[in-house]
């Protein structure tokens, strides 16, 4: 059923996100704060250009949300230009953006105050998951609101769940992110060893792949690795905003995260390297770096 959607946040994420909304046959209205940028998306897809959240949150059914941190979730949701001065009662709001749990029960309150239901709704895949439409939703909220959502979330992702109540969708992310931290670790320095060790990479990766030792960031950045090259995907410096998030949850919830404050501290050398751009699999550059010490 096509719906009157809005989309506020046009990065590499949301760009292909709200894409595949207009896709799927839904009337979609853009919001970034470069207007240029949205005047491209409307150019590329079928869609609409607002120059407010608010008056891109007019008509909508919907509003989507997928910006870069705390802060800036704030800016496009609060105040006479945000989403919530423009969206009508009883309208749904949903946030792609990763944000700390905190301030997703923060704007859920404040929504509730004008009858607008709230989904946390972080998403896992990246830049690839986005384009191509099949990313991970990780979602917090009500489960009838998220019932309503799910099949229009389904334009843009191939497994969507709700966790728990609002909040629940970005723990269960912070979890996403400490999990992936100790594989990259792990693989970079198993790819370290195996250059050390004067092995052919290729067979490695193909030998031990098949086994308990393979993962995706294994399948989709070995040759990267190996090759020296980190321009592919999710960049340290949102890495280390998302376990920045993780670690102070952590405080709160009593959790003991020893080597996500260790991994996180080992970005922190790649972001003094220059590389705070480079994706996530370059930790290994920086083993590299201090091995030529």
């Amino acid at each position: 059923m096509s719906m009157k959607v809005a989309f506020i946040g046009l990065g590499v994420m949301g760009y292909p996100m709200a894409g595949h909304l207009a896709a799927a046959g839904h009337h979609v209205t853009v919001y970034n704060r470069t207007t240029e940028k949205a005047q491209q998306w409307a150019k590329k897809y079928t869609g609409e250009v607002a120059l407010t959240p608010a008056k891109a949150a007019e008509n909508a059914d919907v509003v989507f949300m997928c910006v870069g941190n705390d802060d800036d979730l704030r800016s496009v949701v609060y105040g006479a230009d945000g989403v919530i001065a423009g969206m009508q009662t009883g309208t749904i709001l949903v946030d792609h953006t990763t944000t700390s749990a905190e301030v997703a029960r923060e704007v859920s309150a404040n929504a509730a105050l004008k009858n607008i239901a709230f989904i946390d709704a972080p998403v896992s895949g990246g830049q690839a998951g986005a384009e191509n439409g099949v990313l991970t939703v990780m979602a917090g909220g009500d489960a009838v609101v998220f019932a309503k959502v799910q099949p229009i979330m389904a334009a843009f992702s191939r497994f969507s769940q709700l966790l728990g109540e609002v909040g629940s969708g970005q723990l269960c992310k912070m979890v996403n992110q400490i999990c992936i931290a100790g594989v990259v670790q792990g693989l970079a320095e198993g790819l370290h060893f195996a250059k050390q060790a004067g092995l052919d990479g290729e067979k490695v990766i193909e030998t031990i792949s098949k086994g308990a030792a393979g993962s995706w960031q294994m399948e989709n950045r070995y040759k990267t690795m190996w090759a020296g090259e980190y321009e592919f995907g999710f960049a340290v410096d949102w890495m280390r905003k998302d376990l920045g998030i993780a670690l102070d949850e952590a405080k709160s919830n009593g959790a003991t995260l020893p080597m996500t404050a260790t991994v996180d501290q080992y970005y922190a050398d790649v972001q003094a390297l220059g590389g705070g751009r480079y994706d996530t699999s370059s930790l290994l550059a920086r083993i590299e770096a201090l091995h030529k010490k």
